[in-house]
This record gives structure tokens, sequence and C-alpha cells, in this order.
């Protein structure tokens, strides 16, 4: 039986590569991927802010819309709720990016570096457990954490 924890680290993988993508545009390496409840990538998305110039064109967000379109285009009539769906995103989710993840019902959440400025999903704030909101997710912190800080760390440090 494959292990939980050799799961998230092989699918953080795939969220590194799209992390790595974003930086060909000269945006913030973040990448995501939800994949559908068999485990297998129903979408990707990175950030594309800078490439897009939209503010919110997070990786998450990305990944999201592909997700429920590619869900709409099987003939899933309720395409957009990501019911067991799991996201996979390099970074702890902003405020922004939880109330999206909230919103399209993904029941768990897998993330790489903590985001102790604007993260939303247990330092910061706590978006994704906020027992008032009408979903919960479950949230697996620190997958290859400090691979996915160090690409962070490197792309800031460059630019000053």
């Amino acid at each position: 039986m494959i292990s939980r924890a050799s799961t998230h680290d092989e699918w953080m993988g795939l969220a590194l590569d799209e992390a790595r993508a974003a930086l060909e545009t000269s945006d913030v390496p973040i990448g995501a991927v939800v994949l559908d409840p068999d485990g297998r990538v129903l979408a990707a998305g990175r950030n594309r802010r800078e490439a897009d110039g939209d503010p919110t064109a997070h990786a998450e967000v990305e990944a999201i819309r592909a997700a429920a379109a590619a869900l709409r285009e099987a003939g899933n009539d309720d395409g957009w709720r990501l019911a067991d769906c799991t996201l996979v995103v390099t970074l702890e989710p902003c405020a922004m990016c939880a109330g999206a993840i909230v919103l399209a019902r993904i029941p768990r959440v897998v993330f790489g570096a903590w985001d102790e400025k604007a993260g939303a999903s247990g330092s910061v704030f706590d978006v994704l457990r906020e027992p008032r909101l009408n979903h919960f997710v479950e949230v697996f912190p620190g997958v290859r954490e400090e691979e996915c800080g160090a690409l962070l760390r490197d792309f800031f440090q460059a630019r000053r």
C-alpha cells in the first residue's frame, strides 16, 4: 500500500514543476495541481499575475478554474464543485485562494511552504478550517517544505 506521505511528495513534485514554469514569465514561482478522486491530475495552474496582468491569477485559482472547466467538458453538470478532489500547492494559500477553495468545495489541500505574511491556511489566518463556514477542508502542510521555500527564497533574492 502506498503511504499518504509518499503520494503527497509525488503530487508536490507536479506542483513544483508548475512553479518552475512560472519563472519563464517572471511570475512568483508558485504552482498547483488539482487531483481527481483517483489521484490523477485533473488540472494544473501556476502564478500568472505578471503574464496576464491579473491580480487574481494565483496558481490555486488558475488550477481551480481549469479543473471546473475539465469537469464541465466531461459532462459533469455540477462541475464547479470539486468534491473528492485534492489541491496541491507549493505555498500556503492566501485569503483569496482559501476562499476559492472553500467555495469550490475542495475537501483536501496539501501545501509546501508556510506563508508567514499572508497565509490563510493555518499561519496568519485559518480560512480552510473556519467552523463558521459551510465547508471544512482537511489540510496537510509542510510537504517538501524546504524545497518549496527555497524556490521562493531564490526567486526573491535574485530580485533584490
